[in-house]
């Protein structure tokens, strides 16, 4: 069961890593004005999300199964838990909906979003982040 928390924990921060960076490289994509620096970026984004994407499923994978392995009867008592799958299943939304902003970059000249958007957009993941820590460390309730 260790090994499995451990690497639960290292591919959520390797997730983490592109959670934080890709909307980082939207807010530059977002204030970029010439072809080719949208262009460099475009390629940025697609390769980060692409080898985020394993660590993302391996961590959800990992995380379900330790849920799993802890059974039903402790997994009812749980509630901190559930709050967390909550949490957990918005940010795999929320990943998601990077990736549709990523092909909308690349599929329209036109910004989606101003910068400021995606300034705020990038401070998402941080939100769930401390929440999950503290639910997962406090348990409480």
């Amino acid at each position: 069961m260790l090994w499995i928390k451990a690497g639960h924990l290292i591919f959520l921060i390797s997730w983490y890593v592109g959670l934080f960076y890709l909307p980082r490289l939207f807010v530059h994509h977002a204030m970029s004005e010439d072809r080719a620096t949208r262009e460099r970026l475009e390629i940025m984004e697609r390769k980060l999300f692409w080898f985020v994407t394993p660590w993302a499923m391996l961590t959800l994978a990992l995380g379900f199964t330790l849920a799993g392995l802890y059974g039903w009867e402790a997994f009812k008592t749980m509630s901190w838990l559930h709050l967390k799958i909550i949490l957990v299943t918005i940010l795999a939304g929320y990943y998601i909906w990077c990736g549709k902003l990523m092909i909308q970059f690349r599929n329209t000249d036109a910004n989606p979003h101003s910068h400021v958007w995606f300034r705020w957009f990038n401070e998402f993941p941080l939100l769930i982040l401390v929440a999950v820590v503290l639910l997962t460390i406090l348990k409480p309730f």
